[in-house]
């Protein structure tokens, strides 16, 4: 059998390779956190960066918060200052922050424990919660070590950002809808902290008839902007809106953070030269596609992990606004593929692309600046098509080799 006919079925992936590879993963992430460990100096590490990066602007405004300086955190200065005084140091990188109000509940309860220890509580607490969903999504012998190993596990613990979270919540809110209606809404209305990431979810629960869920989800998102309003004041709120506008700019249009950190059609489309009015068309095709996508597998008789996968990936492409280490929702979407083709069996090229979107998080930021390939957002809207794909007829392309080997599911 030829190299490429061995990728093209899938054969070339069998239980002791994704063996290997979780675990060669799971020790190279462990070696570049000790690593960052090892030359530290208190909150910072050798480059002079903090110890979870991102974190430091969850932990300074829960600071800020407490410290009844809530509606500051959006004052790009002064949360730079605080930021200084956390890490005792006035050349710390900034790591603005963006968040919804109700978010600064979460921030507000780590940063009554020291930096370093609200970041293990935050990391260890949240990746716990992403493994369990991921192992209910696809309940192979093998999930707990392919799921720990998966290269977002780094991306996301190196940066101490919410990926773990909202793969925990988004997850967790699938796997209970037809059983727990109101406790799926529960958790799919908590996700109101990452409201880019919320465009496809009513349309999939509408398109459903999950009304229960859809009226649990807009209970609790609403409870937790007035907990944030009782908690801080309605100038939090004002400030917010106010940094909306400011947000935008600098962080999408801009491209702040980088262009290729940021995983969307839009971020391609500028990191290719293209300007700003192209790049909102070419972002709302897409959005049209997955929100067309997300209907027509939710009205449809498609198995729910079909549908549950597909929901997933499509909010990731359907925002402008998506991370690297946002791509962690992928894992209980591949879990959920995973589980379905061992079912159904694998098209051909399925194994080696669920095998590829497994280990793109760690390589979306080299192959956009080495090559400028929009790695993230390519393998996230071919996955979509994958879905899709499957869901039509329910059947496997004729011809296509049956296999019941797992696959990577993270």
């Amino acid at each position: 059998m030829s190299g490429i006919e061995r990728y093209a079925t899938g054969i070339w992936l069998d239980r002791g390779t994704i063996r290997v590879a979780s675990i060669v993963m799971a020790f190279g992430g462990l070696a570049l956190i000790g690593y960052l460990l090892a030359g530290s100096t208190g909150t910072l590490d050798s480059w002079g960066r903090p110890l979870g990066t991102d974190f430091s602007n969850v932990w300074t405004a829960g600071r800020m918060a407490l410290d009844g300086r809530a509606a500051e955190v959006y004052d790009l200065a002064a949360h730079y200052r605080a930021q200084h005084l956390a890490h005792a140091s006035d050349t710390v990188p900034f790591y603005s922050w963006h968040y919804p109000p109700p978010f600064l509940l979460v921030a507000a309860a780590l940063a009554t424990l020291p930096y370093l220890a609200a970041l293990v509580v935050w990391q260890l607490s949240t990746l716990a919660a992403a493994l369990a969903v991921v192992r209910r999504c696809c309940p192979d012998r093998d999930t707990w070590l392919v799921a720990a190993g998966a290269p977002a596990v780094t991306v996301c613990l190196t940066h101490g950002n919410n990926g773990f979270l909202t793969a925990a919540l988004f997850g967790a809110g699938l796997l209970l809808l037809d059983e727990r209606p109101v406790l799926a809404g529960l958790c799919l209305g908590a996700l109101a902290y990452k409201p880019q990431l919320g465009l496809v979810v009513p349309v999939a629960l509408l398109a459903g008839g999950y009304r229960r869920t859809i009226a649990a989800a807009a209970l609790t998102a609403l409870a937790l902007v007035l907990a944030s309003r009782l908690a801080f004041g309605p100038e939090v709120w004002r400030a917010f809106i106010a940094s909306t506008g400011e947000t935008r700019r600098i962080v999408l249009e801009e491209g702040g953070p980088g262009w290729y950190t940021i995983q969307s059609a839009f971020s391609a489309v500028r990191q290719l030269g293209g300007g700003v009015a192209l790049a909102y068309g070419a972002q709302a095709l897409v959005a049209a596609g997955a929100l067309a996508a997300t209907a027509f597998l939710w009205r449809s008789r498609a198995a729910f992990e079909l549908r549950a996968a597909s929901l997933m990936i499509a909010a990731l492409i359907a925002t402008p606004y998506v991370l690297d280490y946002d791509m962690a929702l992928l894992g209980p979407a591949i879990a959920l593929l995973v589980t379905h083709g061992q079912r159904r069996g694998f098209a051909r090229w399925e194994v080696t692309l669920l095998a590829l979107a497994w280990f793109a998080p760690v390589a979306t930021r080299p192959a956009m600046l080495a090559a400028g390939v929009p790695l993230g957002f390519l393998v996230m809207t071919t996955l979509l098509a994958l879905t899709v794909r499957r869901a039509v007829g329910e059947r496997i392309v004729a011809g296509a080799p049956i296999r019941r080997t797992p696959v990577p599911s993270l």
